[in-house]
């Protein structure tokens, strides 16, 4: 078909793409939610769904031309082009696609909302809820858009780049964008804002483990919406997508739960969701680059370096709350790295040379080095005006009766007053110092 020709199909693939990919995020709330304790969960599960407000606002506004803009210094596109969505009508095309700009557009947007909630995971229980929605719009504005620009709107990072004299760099659905990116801001928010009050030595455990499948299942559900549908159309690009993001996964998936029967003595639920995501996040980059083969690999590999990274948190005092760290950056950079073995193109195993794992190793450490000093820049900005931080009195009562004046659950207080005629209290669990099996991490 002319692809300047409205291509129905095309454009009915990718609504439906972008619906499952919006769907992700309520996904995540329900991932999130089920790993904080009973007294953040509302909290939690708000963070993801502000940032579909604000981020899809700011990207309306000017995020979407920041990044698909005419290029500017290869850094970010012109932000008044496209500001408001403007200048088009329901019926223009995306350039050479086929698929209305209004689309597309949504399309990127579901992106840049997972993006920046997948950040919250790093900081949870901890930050005042109006902080975390001016850093929703800063971040998405200064952090994300410029970098999807630098990767796949024609800048830095992207093919018509620098590194693409030394070989083509691949991301095809979001490794550096989104899980480098993310990842990254995580760090730095956990450093800047500081660990929980009695991390590593109060138990924190997820306190709703279906929850957390449920959520594991959405956003495994919702995936497919992520890659299959960054192939632009449903062809067979799209179809090896959809096939390596399903191996992968479940590669992740058997390669966390073998640490953990290894190291622990058994599997649990938690590790199972936690390895399902590490697969969906390293297959993100590479599932059009590699076979199914290649794609079991990556997800093994994947599934194993995030259970060992996850790990570590505690022991050099990082606390990375939900596994942001572990989770995102290591396996966005083992998926995106990696690509430079896997691919059937140019990958070493295929007899590609050293030339794209070298381009990819450099890609990666580029969108690490951009992230991190604009995340620091902002995370800074924002402590030394609204302030990152609750009160420790208000922590140590949960941020959901604090900031929000409500409580997730409210079971043993209503069966209480339904059965005794009188006042009971119910006495406290005591304290641990240390951590209790099925603590997560």
């Amino acid at each position: 078909m002319d692809p300047f020709t409205l291509d129905t199909g095309a454009t009915a693939w990718i609504l439906v793409s972008a619906s499952l990919v919006l769907l992700m995020t309520p996904g995540l709330s329900l991932f999130y939610g089920g790993m904080v304790r009973a007294r953040t969960v509302l909290n939690m599960m708000l963070m993801s769904f502000s940032a579909m407000a604000v981020v899809a606002l700011a990207w309306t506004v000017a995020g979407y031309s920041i990044a698909f803009g005419d290029d500017i210094g290869g850094l970010l596109g012109s932000p008044f082009q496209f500001a408001g969505l403007a200048g088009t009508d329901e019926q223009s095309l995306l350039a050479g696609s086929g698929v209305p700009f209004l689309v597309a557009a949504g399309f990127q947007m579901t992106f840049a909302i997972i993006t920046v909630a997948l950040i919250s995971g790093a900081i949870a229980d901890r930050v005042r809820f109006g902080t975390w929605m001016a850093f929703s719009a800063l971040w998405v504005l200064v952090c994300y858009a410029p970098m999807a620009h630098m990767v796949w709107g024609g800048g830095l990072l992207s093919a018509d780049g620098p590194f693409a004299a030394i070989a083509e760099p691949v991301d095809f659905a979001g490794g550096t964008v989104v899980h480098i990116n993310a990842g990254i801001a995580g760090l730095v928010l956990a450093i800047i804002v500081g660990p929980r009050l009695g991390f590593g030595k109060d138990p924190m455990k997820p306190h709703n483990l279906p929850l957390v499948m449920l959520g594991a299942a959405l956003l495994w559900f919702g995936w497919f919406g992520f890659n299959a549908g960054s192939a632009g159309t449903a062809d067979g690009t799209a179809g090896l997508a959809w096939v390596n993001t399903t191996v992968a996964t479940a590669g992740a998936m058997l390669g966390w739960m073998l640490v953990e029967r290894i190291r622990d003595k058994h599997v649990t639920s938690l590790g199972a969701a936690s390895g399902i995501v590490a697969g969906l996040v390293a297959i993100t980059p590479a599932a059009a680059a590699v076979n199914p083969l290649g794609a079991i690999a990556l997800g093994a590999v994947a599934g194993i370096c995030c259970a060992l990274a996850v790990s570590l948190k505690h022991r050099i005092g990082l606390d990375d709350s939900l596994d942001v760290v572990g989770v995102h950056l290591v396996g966005g950079l083992v998926g995106t790295v990696l690509i430079g073995l896997f691919a059937v193109e140019g990958g070493l195993l295929f007899g590609g040379g050293l030339s794209l794992l070298a381009v990819q190793a450099l890609v990666a450490l580029a969108a690490m080095g951009f992230s991190g000093i604009v995340t620091l820049v902002i995370a800074l900005l924002l402590k030394h005006t609204l302030g990152w931080r609750l009160d420790p009195e208000d922590e140590q009562t949960g941020i959901d009766i604090v900031q929000h004046a409500e409580a997730g659950y409210d079971l043993v207080g209503a069966s209480v007053r339904r059965r005794s005629p009188v006042p009971v209290d119910i006495p406290a669990a005591p304290a641990t110092a240390t951590a209790t099996p099925g603590e997560h991490r």
